[in-house]
């Protein structure tokens, strides 16, 4: 892993917020930016470490700016209306922060407003989600892992359909996630007094067809056979379930059968969240959704 990544700061409100900025080919014609939120008791460069710098081959090889965000002492506020961590009593802007990144990175490297893909884990996961239903104008793109979206009662936003702002979104979930389950639900006790947050989500593949409505989807989902990989020497297999409606933006669902708390690549996360699976890298996953993103009209 190269240790080429710059450190930056930037003034939000009344704090000093820091990221960390992946740009192997600084140019100046307009390139895709993906916005890259850790999960909670991380950091930016922890998560780059904790995924193996995977997404640093978005830079090397697309030439793409790939910046990941600091939260505020360890996480993200995200709108769980449960959550009880410091940036949530603290009320800390982190909306705020993706739209002043955004900013600065257009102004100062050339990314492209856009073409601005969101990729969140766990905690980052929620705050990407946060970013879909009250910064619609932000995102081009999301990319969701280990993460799913709370029902109405322990959302703290509207979740108005059809969004305002249709986007493709990718939905990355183990079956064997013992921290955010893949069937929905609450999580263990643990680990709600761990990360200091409650409340009841709904399960992947509800969260999968909630996206896919406020798309304006209505044909039902495919599961192609197809898309299923020979199970690995780890124990995991990945299914895809795709949600696909004429030009509307597409949603999937990739389900990492047997998969843990971890972002599917080359590296493996600590054996205890679980498996991770190699069939599939979350730099493909992010291609595939830069990809997605209607052309302007």
């Amino acid at each position: 892993m190269s240790d080429d990544i710059s450190t930056q700061e930037i003034e939000v409100g009344d704090r000093i917020r820091t990221f960390h900025v992946v740009d192997r080919r600084p140019e100046r014609e307009p390139r895709p930016l993906f916005l890259v939120f850790h999960g909670s008791r991380q950091d930016g460069r922890a998560h780059r470490r904790f995924t193996g710098a995977a997404l640093d081959a978005l830079a090397e090889d697309d030439g793409a700016i790939v910046a990941y965000l600091d939260g505020f002492r360890g996480n993200w506020n995200d709108a769980r209306a449960e959550s009880a961590f410091p940036a949530r009593r603290e009320g800390v802007d982190d909306v705020g922060l993706a739209r002043a990144v955004v900013d600065e990175l257009v102004r100062t490297r050339g990314a492209d407003p856009r073409r601005v893909v969101g990729i969140g884990y766990s905690n980052g996961g929620q705050m990407v989600m946060r970013l879909l239903h009250e910064a619609p104008d932000l995102l081009a793109a999301a990319i969701i892992v280990a993460a799913t979206m709370p029902v109405p009662g322990s959302f703290r936003l509207p979740g108005p359909t059809p969004s305002a702002r249709p986007v493709p979104v990718t939905l990355v979930h183990g079956t064997a996630d013992p921290i955010a389950p893949y069937a929905g639900g609450r999580m263990n006790a643990l680990a709600r007094a761990l990360f200091r947050v409650d409340g009841t989500v709904l399960s992947a593949p509800e969260t999968a067809a909630y996206f896919a409505e406020r798309n304006g989807i209505r044909a039902a989902p495919a599961v192609t056979a197809a898309t299923r990989v020979p199970r690995e020497r780890r124990g995991v297999a990945i299914v895809r379930t795709r949600y696909r409606d004429g030009a509307r933006p597409p949603v999937d669902l990739v389900t990492i059968d047997g998969g843990g708390h971890t972002v599917p690549g080359p590296h493996a996360g600590p054996r205890v969240v679980g498996r991770t699976a190699r069939g599939v890298s979350i730099a493909d996953l992010a291609r595939d959704a830069l990809a997605a993103i209607p052309a302007p009209r």
